[in-house]
């Protein structure tokens, strides 16, 4: 079970790090294009998504999810937690507390 959360979250991590770099690269393009008269478009009414503010967890074995399913993992003092991107997809936005560190996990 622990090897199947150091797994998962080491996963995690990867994917993160492959994103953030590829972020640096579509912003580095992105700044060379001035979009300040730009309308904002606002698709959905305020609030309309829900934050996750009480999760609650399961172990790795017991999350339902494949071996493969996207995941965003932190770590902090000892603490782990796997937030489900497909959950996310949902909510967009997690409030919780980790390592005794309260934080948002968005998407």
């Amino acid at each position: 079970m622990k090897k199947d959360l150091i797994l998962l979250l080491t996963t995690a991590a990867f994917i993160l790090l492959g994103c953030a770099q590829y972020s640096g690269e579509v912003n580095a393009v992105a700044s060379a294009k001035d979009y300040s008269d730009d309308r904002i478009l606002t698709v959905l009414p305020y609030d309309a998504i829900p934050a996750i503010t009480n999760p609650e967890f399961v172990s790795a074995n017991e999350a339902k999810l494949a071996a493969d399913s996207p995941v965003i993992g932190v770590s902090f003092k000892g603490e782990s937690r796997a937030y489900s991107i497909h959950l996310l997809n949902g909510h967009e936005i997690v409030n919780d507390e980790v390592g005794g560190v309260k934080i948002a996990t968005t998407w």
